[in-house]
């Protein structure tokens, strides 16, 4: 009884391994691409408020000495 105790540690080291092996492998693909769309709409914003920001300030009297 105690040998087949001992055939049972590797077999569960094997059905872990393989669990971790099939959830280390999945496909997350989708969220990298929602991601970088996110990224790139917040790079749109921050151009657009750097323009408008550089736009107020060329129109401002405050620079003048």
């Amino acid at each position: 009884m105690a040998s087949l105790a001992w055939l049972l540690i590797p077999l569960v080291a094997a059905i872990g391994a393989a669990i971790w092996g099939s959830w280390a492998a999945r496909d997350r693909t989708q969220g990298d691409i929602s991601e970088l769309a996110g990224y790139a709409r917040f790079r749109e914003v921050m151009d657009k408020a750097d323009r408008s920001e550089a736009r107020a300030k060329a129109h401002s009297g405050s620079d003048a000495v």
